[in-house]
């Protein structure tokens, strides 16, 4: 009996020691993982400073000075004076040198596909790679964790959309609409059609993508059908033009005017605007016509006016139902203007292939300034952008070789922008002496379009509608049964702040045409976009690794 009581109690003093050395070991695993576990997230932080910086410096100075910048920011990590947290943790760069990050450039940077789930989407980028170890001072293990982040610092063209909105977008067709391209707003996006509209691209926002109208609409519509051929998300980042801390709306229409005297011209701000992008700038004011080279060469090189008049009229008046005021506009006429072009480019040193022109001359309560370009069916050889403070007013076919007019088919076009305070289009059957009579007496005709469109809109709000995607290109005729084909891109960053009578306002303004509306492919090849297109600067993540202590792979 008493050899089995002894035989019992070993078992059980066995099994005891066994529960003691498993509860240990857990006990030990635990600790182990729970130390593994903040050390990962102490050097998550380490990382997502240092990322913190390439994003601040990517945005005000490009991708130049986050490459210029790689030591400083190899010397980032989470500091005692940020939090005494921090006090409790080394961190290394994975080589062996204490608080240090390890920051490598990984691919240069080149115009390529994005890092990103929406394919197809390509700009200027480069990679950086960014890895921190960490590890608990005083423990017991010692355990080290180490992270890794991969990112692209990535400039896109905004010619990549076929339409992109800083501002709310609406899009509340009566008639069918189909959008080829892809869409980005850095609002809200409001999609309620009458009929069906359809995205074949992907669909982003930052805030919300909404299947009804805007609060604001008080517009009365019945609602129709809204298909997805392809990605669509709201919650996005915001896709910013690098202009500085400020991104407001009347910002960014700065980068349509001209500069006051004391802003730099490399400044974010200065970068951005047409006005120091311009090969040629035409200055229109009450008392003269100034024609200059750009800030390449510091304004130096004078266009005499006689050689300006040649292809530029400042006498030139028509109606605007809209605005219901006259319009008093220097139009250019592009014909004439490719008959100087060679001319010009021998006085200047360079092709013209940005042309800014500005209307200054002081108007009265029932006037308002314009720039209207006529006879652009063909444009100079390199491609044209054209950009104004001023509404802008585009007659009849525009960049649409003969043989393709009506077409999608934009093989034969050359890179065209359009940019203004707001575009309208006026049929080639456009008729100055017409323009204030009844719509009976504006009667279109089908017009073709191939450009990139950057311009302001009327938001939506005191009562009336914007006038939606639809409407961003403003019609003053009857385009009744009249097809307007337009390929290309649009863009509306800022409210127009001159041309700002709300749609629906006044009446007899138009009759919709037939939309026959296309992105342009072309503006997917970086060799075919138009001169100075803005791009917006933004950081893509890719996903958080674990990575084996002191690897930098």
């Amino acid at each position: 009996m008493l050899a089995w009581v002894m035989i019992f109690t070993g078992a059980t003093l066995l099994l005891l020691a066994g529960l003691l050395r498993w509860s240990s070991m857990t006990a030990t695993l635990t600790r182990r993982n729970n130390q593994f576990d903040t050390a990962s997230a102490a050097a998550e932080a380490a990382v997502e400073k240092v990322v913190a910086q390439i994003s601040e410096d990517f945005q005000q100075a490009g991708e130049s000075r986050v490459h210029n910048n790689l030591v400083s920011y190899r010397g980032i990590v989470p500091t005692s004076q940020e939090s005494d947290f921090w006090s409790s943790y080394e961190f290394s760069d994975a080589q062996g040198h204490v608080n240090q990050t390890f920051v490598e450039l990984i691919t240069g940077w080149s115009y390529a596909p994005l890092q990103t789930e929406f394919n197809g989407l390509a700009g200027n980028a480069a990679t950086y790679r960014v890895i921190s170890n960490a590890r608990q001072l005083n423990s017991i293990d010692n355990t080290i964790s180490g992270v890794k982040l991969e990112l692209q610092v990535a400039s896109i063209p905004i010619v990549q959309y076929q339409i992109f909105y800083t501002l709310d977008l609406e899009i509340n067709p009566t008639s069918s609409l189909n959008i080829t391209g892809r869409v980005h707003s850095n609002q809200n996006i409001y999609a309620a059609p009458q009929q069906v509209l359809t995205f074949q691209g992907a669909v982003t926002a930052f805030d919300q993508i909404f299947h009804y109208q805007h609060p604001n609409d008080p517009v009365t519509r019945s609602f129709g059908t809204v298909i997805y051929q392809s990605q669509r998300r709201a919650g996005v980042k915001i896709l910013s033009l690098p202009i500085g801390t400020n991104n407001n709306s009347g910002a960014v229409h700065s980068i349509i005017e001209i500069p006051p005297a004391s802003e730099n011209p490399v400044s974010p701000m200065g970068s951005q605007r047409y006005y120091n992008k311009a090969d040629l700038i035409i200055l229109v004011s009450d008392s003269a016509i100034a024609g200059t080279s750009g800030s390449y060469d510091g304004f130096s090189i004078i266009v005499a006016q006689t050689n300006l008049f040649k292809f530029l009229n400042t006498n030139v008046t028509f109606f605007n139902k809209r605005e219901n005021k006259t319009i008093r506009t220097s139009q250019l006429d592009i014909t004439k203007f490719n008959a100087q072009y060679s001319n010009l480019r021998s006085l200047l040193g360079r092709d013209i292939k940005t042309l800014y022109i500005a209307d200054g001359r002081s108007q009265s309560s029932g006037t308002e300034s314009g720039v209207r370009l006529i006879n652009g069916q063909v444009l100079p050889a390199l491609g044209l952008t054209v950009a104004t403070p001023n509404p802008l007013y585009v007659k009849g076919h525009y960049n649409a070789p003969s043989g393709y007019v009506g077409t999608t088919n934009t093989f034969t076009t050359v890179p065209a922008s359009l940019v203004a305070d707001s575009i309208t289009i006026l049929s080639g059957n456009w008729t100055n002496a017409n323009s204030s009579l009844g719509l009976d007496s504006r009667l279109a005709n089908n017009t073709t379009i191939n450009a990139a469109m950057v311009a302001g809109i009327v938001p939506t709000g005191n009562g009336y509608y914007s006038g939606g995607l639809e409407n961003f290109l403003r019609l003053l005729e009857d385009w009744t049964g009249k097809t307007f084909t337009f390929n290309g891109s649009i863009a509306a960053l800022f409210r127009s702040q001159i041309a700002n009578a709300p749609w629906g306002a006044s009446a007899d303004v138009y009759m919709s045409p037939i939309r026959n509306w296309g992105f342009d492919a072309n503006f997917s090849d970086s060799t075919r976009q138009p001169p100075g297109t803005p791009e917006v600067r933004t950081i893509i993540r890719g996903a958080w690794t674990t990575v084996l202590a002191n690897s930098t792979q």
